[in-house]
């Protein structure tokens, strides 16, 4: 009859077995990386994301000497894409580019969400934001936003405002702004920001809040009027727009941002290593100047600032949810 292993013995072999772990996770670390690295992207192509992403990944692929392949998984508003990162294997050879929609809206949306924004991803780097435009037809009589507020108020019931659906970043930053300027307009959500731009052209709806990107060429075109910018600094390349916040409403401010992430339990030297690669590229004169012209302001993080992004924005959308009555699908 042989003899149960003492816990000495035990306690050795567990010994051991951790730092098997830890040191292929160590060698795993040290020669990453050995072959090519996908970048899931949630969006379309073409889309600012997916713009990011690939400049991002280009740059990734000469540093690294490997090849970084973008793949866009498209659908459900970056759920899909979401849930194919946080089940991969955690090595680093997955990664991907996300923001705000899929990491702090989207838990307040879907009541079965396939994933944890806050358990299931190693935050790499949260890479930049982005302002809206508060866009309005020229047919509107106003050109500021103080007389925006005036007629909206002497007109009841007659601005109408686009968005790309219920709960889009479009749709919240106009509620945000008629909750501060205590005005109401009548909410038109559409399946996309360019199609409520279209309307917007043609008179349909009156007010939009916009990416600064795809407003750009129509405001360059006479097409739709600017009257603010939502971040709290002025968009260069519209310098004569003002701010929300200057025009009358100090507190406002909205944005959305981009990060890029990891599955959860990748190796802290991995993470480093992509955070240290990632944030030199954000910081890289000629990537700031060119999204600069696209209404995107690049910036570096450490993956824990990354991370404290989500945990901030999580609960204050919730509350932002639960205000104006939108219930988890």
């Amino acid at each position: 009859m042989s003899k149960a292993p003492s816990r000495m013995v035990l306690f050795s072999r567990a010994l051991f077995g951790a730092g098997a772990i830890f040191l292929s996770l160590q060698s795993g670390a040290q020669g990453f990386p050995n072959r090519p690295i996908k970048l899931i992207v949630p969006y379309p192509a073409g889309g600012s994301v997916d713009v990011l992403g690939r400049a991002v990944g280009e740059r990734l692929q000469a540093v690294l000497g490997q090849p970084v392949v973008p793949e866009n998984r498209t659908g459900a508003t970056g759920t899909i894409a979401h849930q194919a990162i946080a089940k991969a294997p955690a090595d680093g050879y997955t990664i991907g580019i996300s923001g705000t929609s899929p990491l702090v809206l989207a838990p307040h949306q879907y009541r079965n969400l396939p994933y944890d924004p806050l358990k299931d991803f190693a935050y790499l780097s949260c890479a930049g934001t982005t302002p809206f435009v508060l866009d309005v037809h020229p047919g509107v009589p106003a050109r500021n936003i103080a007389e925006l507020v005036a007629y909206a108020k002497a007109n009841p019931g007659k601005l109408n405002f686009g968005s790309a659906g219920i709960g889009n970043s479009a749709h919240l930053s106009a509620e945000l702004f008629m909750r501060a300027a205590g005005i109401s307009m009548v909410h038109v959500p559409y399946k996309g920001n360019s199609l409520a731009m279209t309307d917007l052209i043609a008179g349909q709806i009156q007010v939009l809040f916009d990416p600064v990107q795809t407003s750009l060429p129509q405001i360059r075109g006479g097409k739709v009027r600017p009257l603010a910018v939502t971040s709290k600094s002025r968009f260069s390349h519209l310098p004569e727009v003002p701010t929300v916040a200057e025009s009358g409403y100090p507190t406002y401010e909205f944005t959305v941002w981009y990060a890029f992430l990891a599955p959860a339990g990748t190796p802290a030297p991995v993470v480093a290593r992509l955070n240290s690669e990632i944030n030199r590229i954000l910081r890289d004169t000629v990537m700031k100047e060119r999204f600069a012209a696209q209404g995107a302001d690049l910036t570096e993080s450490t993956p824990e600032d990354c991370a404290a992004y989500v945990r901030r924005d999580l609960p204050f959308w919730g509350k932002m949810f639960a205000e104006i009555g939108v219930r988890p699908e």
